[in-house]
């Protein structure tokens, strides 16, 4: 629950900056008028995310026992390839976020209504499917119980009430330390969901050695016990653990984390993001 709570909250806060950049420059500009566009865009891109999410969940039901396996597992390293480019691009792009999304109402604002109804659509669509189908990746290498639902649920609102204050100058945060942490977990999280898509398309038996085990800790931490409960939770940790499954666990933590951290260590890069405040009328 804990890691799709970090998604939730990564994810929805992303979603929760730009629209509320959006809201404060149109009423910093004095078009206040046009703010139930940008809301029915963003009720677009919800409607579509939520549809996105139940075809995932719903649609590969009915097919054999491999066919299920190897669309989970195809799906799931999509998920990971998603989420990896979101990290990255939020890492390089958070410093111009705003001037980026100004352009885009400038150009559309006068025209006609639909316009600002897919800026909003589009710019908080994009965070809903890469959440939709990184969360059905994560719920399915966890067990696909309530319980990483309700905390992406929880990660989700509770984004939305940082979005609130924020809006209103209550709270201000360092959006490049939380992007730069936050990233640099969900790092760690994608690479459990990689290691789980390796393993569904070996019960598919479109990859080689499922019987490989590289090590198997059943005995000291079981399955369905606490420890091996939050392990799977948190990290997607499986304690029996194939070799394939663990090459390409540390193939991509190994240099994926590199990368990021020296990105983010670039001194090309701001050091942080302005917090936002409630523009003056």
């Amino acid at each position: 629950m804990t890691a799709n709570f970090l998604i939730g909250l990564r994810e929805g806060l992303e979603a929760v900056l730009v629209v509320v950049l959006l809201l404060a420059y149109l009423q910093k500009t004095g078009r206040s008028q046009l703010v139930p566009r940008i809301f029915v865009g963003v009720g677009i891109a919800v409607a579509v995310s939520l549809a996105f999410g139940a075809l995932l969940t719903f649609g590969p039901r009915g097919l054999t026992f491999e066919a299920q396996e190897a669309i989970g597992g195809g799906l799931s390293i999509i998920a990971v390839g998603f989420v990896t480019w979101m990290v990255f691009w939020m890492a390089n792009a958070s410093k111009h976020l705003a001037a980026d999304l100004r352009g885009k109402v400038d150009k559309v604002a006068e025209g006609s209504a639909i316009g600002l109804v897919l800026v909003g659509a589009l710019a908080v669509g994009r965070e809903g499917l890469e959440t939709a189908m990184f969360l059905w990746a994560a719920t399915r290498a966890t067990g696909g119980t309530w319980q990483p639902l309700f905390g992406a649920t929880l990660g989700i609102l509770v984004a939305i009430g940082l979005g609130v204050l924020l809006k209103r100058g209550v709270v201000k945060i360092n959006l490049s330390k939380f992007f730069t942490w936050t990233g640099a977990a969900l790092i760690v999280v994608a690479a459990g969901v990689l290691a789980y898509g390796v393993h569904d398309l070996q019960e598919a038996g479109f990859l080689p050695g499922l019987h490989n085990l590289a090590f198997d800790v059943s005995h000291v931490i079981a399955p369905g016990g606490f420890l091996g409960t939050l392990l799977k939770g948190v990290f997607n940790f499986s304690p029996a653990t194939t070799w394939l499954e663990a090459i390409i666990w540390t193939a991509y933590v190994v240099p994926v984390m590199f990368i990021f951290m020296m990105r983010i260590k670039s001194p090309h890069k701001a050091t942080a993001t302005t917090p936002l405040t409630s523009p003056a009328h």
